[in-house]
């Protein structure tokens, strides 16, 4: 569970830097949007891991 409360808070931090790429056509903004999913994909791979582990080990 803590690392899908980490996912979810990753997920609202990088809230306003979507809306100022997208609206303000902001290039940094751009830049911090693609670390933020590299980050998001690395833990949402994580969590996959874990529930298979868990699913298998019952």
């Amino acid at each position: 569970m803590e690392k899908f409360s980490k996912l979810k808070e990753l997920v609202a931090s990088v809230e306003a830097d979507v809306e100022k790429f997208y609206n303000a056509n902001n290039g940094a903004a751009g830049t911090r949007v693609r670390k933020a999913m590299q980050d998001l994909k690395v833990l949402a791979q994580e969590i996959r891991t874990e529930v298979t582990e868990k699913k298998n080990a019952k």
